[in-house]
C-alpha cells in the first residue's frame, strides 16, 4: 500500500504529523509513505506550487494524505504560482471529480454550533460536491467593454457525462445511508443548471429505493440553517457545492473536526483512488504553537484508510476514538478548550490502544 503525503503550507505539516502518528499506531503490514511538496513549501523550493515531482508521487500512489495549502506572503503572485493551484491542478491531473465531505455533529458539542441545540443535535448529512467542472475549470478572462471599463468573465458549464458519474456518486452514497438525495441547483435562472436538473433526474431512475427532491440553491442554504436533520446526502455543483459544504461545518460548530474526500474513477487494489483532507485550511496565524487541532486530519485519514485502502475496521477504531476523546472532553482552541496539538494527539492514541 502505497500512500502520498503532501503536508503543504501552515499548520499543515504538524496536524499531518499527527494523523501519521495515528497511521503508525495501526501497525499496517506492507505499508510505503512517500513525501512531497505542494503550495507555498512548493514554490519556494522548486518556484511552482505543484512541481511535476510531486504530481508522479501522486500518480504512483494508492491514495493521498493532504495537509493544507495557504500563505499571505503568495497573495502577491500570479494565479498560476498561487498555493491554492496545487489542489486544483492535482484535482484536474488525477481526475478527482467527486468531493465527500461529511457534517455531523458530536454528541456533547451542540454548544458549539450557532444553531439551536435541538437543531445540531439532528444533523448528519453529506455534501457531495463535482470537483472538476463549472467555473472553477471553466475558461475565464478579463476584458475591456465598448465603454472602457475593466469587465470579469468567468464561464460555468456541465457536459451530461459529467452530471451523471458524480450523480451515481451522490446516489451510492444515499443507499448506505438514509436513503436521500437532495440535489440543488439554480435551475430558475441557469441553463447549467436546467441539463443537471434534467441528468440528475434520469440517474435517478435507476435507484428506485432512493428518494430524490431537487432544491434551490438559495433555499438549501436557508434549509440547512432552518432545518439542517432534513438533509441526508446534497448532491451539487463545485460553486454551490464549496459554498453549501462550508456553511454545513459552521453548522456543526468547527471546522476542526471535518474531514473531506476527493475521490476519482481510478480503482486500486484495495478500493477508489483519493485525496484525503481536512478542510480547515492553512491557519498560518498559529503555526508552530502546539494550537492546531490535529482531529480533522486524524479522521481524513480514517476516510483515507476506509476508501482507498479497505481499511473499514481501522477506520472505525480511529473515529471511535476521536469521538472518546471529545467525550471526555478534551478540546482544542477552537472547540473552546485548552487542549494543544501532542496532548490531543496522544489523547486518540490512548484510546486507540484501549479499543484495540
Amino acid at each position: 500500500m502505497k500512500i502520498a503525503v503532501f503536508p503543504g503550507d501552515g499548520i499543515g505539516p504538524e496536524v499531518t504529523q499527527a494523523a501519521l502518528k495515528v497511521l503508525d499506531a495501526l501497525d499496517l503490514p506492507d505499508l510505503t509513505l512517500f513525501e512531497g511538496d505542494v503550495g507555498a513549501a512548493a514554490y519556494r523550493r522548486h518556484g511552482l506550487p505543484l512541481p511535476s515531482e510531486t504530481l508522479e508521487i501522486a500518480k504512483s500512489a494508492d491514495a493521498v494524505l493532504f495537509g493544507a495549502v495557504g500563505d499571505p506572503e503568495c497573495d502577491t503572485l500570479t494565479r498560476d504560482l498561487r498555493p491554492e493551484q496545487a489542489i486544483l491542478g492535482l484535482r484536474r491531473e488525477l481526475g478527482l471529480f467527486a468531493n465527500l465531505r461529511p457534517a455531523a455533529g458530536w454528541p456533547g458539542l451542540e454548544d458549539l454550533s450557532p444553531l439551536k441545540p435541538q437543531l445540531a443535535r439532528g444533523i448528519d448529512l453529506l455534501v457531495v460536491r463535482e470537483l472538476t467542472g463549472d467555473v472553477y475549470f471553466g475558461a475565464k478572462g478579463e476584458r475591456t467593454t465598448k465603454g472602457g471599463e475593466r469587465e470579469g468573465w468567468d464561464s460555468m458549464a456541465y457536459r451530461e457525462s459529467e452530471v451523471r458519474r458524480i450523480a451515481h456518486t451522490a446516489f451510492r452514497a444515499a443507499e448506505r445511508r438514509r436513503g436521500k438525495v437532495t440535489s440543488v441547483d439554480k435551475a430558475n435562472v441557469l441553463e447549467t443548471s436546467r441539463v443537471w436538473r434534467e441528468i440528475v433526474s434520469e440517474v435517478a431512475a435507476e435507484y428506485r429505493g432512493i428518494a430524490l427532491e431537487h432544491m434551490y440553491v438559495d433555499n438549501a442554504a436557508m434549509q440547512m440553517v432552518r432545518s439542517p436533520g432534513q438533509f441526508d446526502v446534497v448532491l451539487t455543483g463545485n460553486l454551490f457545492g464549496d459554498i453549501l459544504s462550508d456553511q454545513a461545518s459552521a453548522c456543526v460548530g468547527s471546522i476542526g473536526l471535518l474531514p473531506s474526500a476527493s475521490l476519482g474513477e481510478r480503482s486500486t487494489q484495495y478500493g477508489t483512488f483519493g485525496m484525503f483532507e481536512p478542510i480547515h485550511g492553512s491557519a498560518p496565524d498559529i503555526v508552530g504553537q502546539n494550537r492546531a487541532n490535529p482531529m480533522a486530519a486524524i479522521l481524513s485519514l480514517a476516510m483515507l484508510l476506509r476508501h482507498s485502502l479497505g481499511r473499514a475496521a481501522e477506520a472505525a477504531r480511529i473515529e471511535r476514538a476521536v469521538g472518546a476523546v471529545l467525550g471526555n472532553g478534551i478540546r482544542g482552541a477552537d472547540l473552546g478548550g485548552d487542549a494543544g496539538t501532542d496532548q490531543i494527539t496522544d489523547a486518540v492514541l490512548q484510546e486507540m490502544r484501549q479499543i484495540a
